[in-house]
């Protein structure tokens, strides 16, 4: 499976993509680490990373979660992560979305552009009602992505996450499948 956008496109992760995908972490650390958990340094070795490629293509399998990798169409680099999590089927169809994007090419519009691929994955191929994602009140590049795409504010989640060893409080958006009839 391949989501196709103009610059570029997202698949499942393969058990070939862990070097790659360690270093993408490992070079993002400090920018990423300013809005995601403190990772243990394990996160940033490509065993673990092949571990938790393994992790999630089993709950793929389960249609549990779903990562994929975003890469530029033109060199097929791997530039970023965005996944589907917390799939609840039932009375409730709903899932989380969270994503991260190479410092460098951040501002271009990549992410929005991952974002729209997956949602539109989320309620055309998976038939979820709700897609919901957070982020901190002061991520605002990452609040308007996810308003670009569609997201809308529906409130805080008081001290929702640790991050640097502090809980922090983040915005919550949530979209709806206006397919959904």
């Amino acid at each position: 499976m391949k989501l196709v956008g103009q610059r570029i496109y997202l698949r499942p992760y393969k058990i070939s993509d862990a070097s790659e995908l360690a270093n993408l972490h490992t070079r993002n650390r400090k920018f990423f680490q300013r809005v995601c958990p403190i990772l243990p340094e394990a996160f940033y070795t490509e065993q673990h990373q092949r571990m938790r490629i393994e992790r999630v293509l089993k709950m793929t399998d389960e249609g549990q979660a779903y990562a994929f990798g975003i890469f530029l169409k033109a060199t097929d680099e791997l530039i970023g992560d965005i996944s589907l999590t917390q799939v609840a089927r039932g009375d409730v169809q709903s899932c989380c979305t969270g994503f991260t994007l190479d410092k460098e090419y951040s501002g271009n519009g990549y992410t929005t552009e991952a974002l729209q691929l997956v949602v539109d994955f989320a309620f055309r191929e998976l038939k979820l009602h709700r897609i919901e994602a957070g982020a901190m009140p002061d991520n605002i590049a990452s609040i308007r992505v996810l308003e670009k795409v569609g997201f809308q504010k529906e409130g805080i989640a008081k001290e929702n996450l640790k991050i640097n060893g502090k809980w922090t409080d983040h915005q919550i958006l949530a979209i709806i499948n206006s397919l959904d009839v």
